[in-house]
């Protein structure tokens, strides 16, 4: 009865240490938002990468979100050696998180939005047209994996604004989010 009682307790121990872990890591949804926030606040910025640089077995998409808050700390950076070594790390995360989960629009769309905002004389622009077109097959495809309507449809708007796609492109994606309204 008492080993009963002990293996019970234990397993609840566990169960709340396993808990606490995880608390630490925020939802999907509230890590977007905090994203935004941190484009413009430097300590959220490394806040969320002292959350995220401690988290281990990140999943794809986390180890995507890692990537963009490399690229946040690089455009917070004011040396120009650490802005560089900050996108340097931005880059290798994020191929790390394509690399897992290449079918992953949203990580494929984090990847493409931070590549379109850097000047391209810098070379961070290299995987422009395949994130591009993998983002544009997934969406034909309906297959959204980790994004939810609302991400979808900033995909669909960023990549109308970006200026990046071909005509008949524009027009598969006007007819995506003409459907998702």
């Amino acid at each position: 009865m008492k080993v009963r009682y002990f293996i019970v307790a234990l397993l609840i121990c566990i169960s709340g240490i396993i808990q606490i872990a995880l608390a630490d890591i925020p939802e999907p949804k509230v890590l977007r938002k905090q994203l935004l926030v941190a484009l413009d606040r430097r300590s959220l910025t490394d806040s969320l990468y002292n959350s995220l640089a401690a988290t281990t077995n990140k999943s794809p998409i986390l180890t995507c979100y890692f990537g963009v808050v490399q690229a946040l700390k690089a455009k917070h950076a004011w040396n120009p050696y650490f802005k560089v070594k900050h996108l340097n790390d931005s880059e290798k995360t994020l191929q790390q998180a394509v690399s897992r989960e290449p079918d992953n629009m949203e990580i494929r769309f984090m990847r493409f939005s931070i590549e379109h905002n850097v000047p391209g004389f810098l070379g961070y622009g290299k995987h422009l047209t395949d994130d591009r077109n993998e983002m544009i097959k997934q969406l034909e495809r309906k297959h959204y994996a980790t994004a939810d309507h609302e991400v979808v449809v900033t995909i669909i708007k960023f990549l109308l604004d970006s200026k990046r796609c071909t005509a008949e492109q524009n027009q598969i994606l006007h007819k995506q989010l003409a459907a998702l309204k």
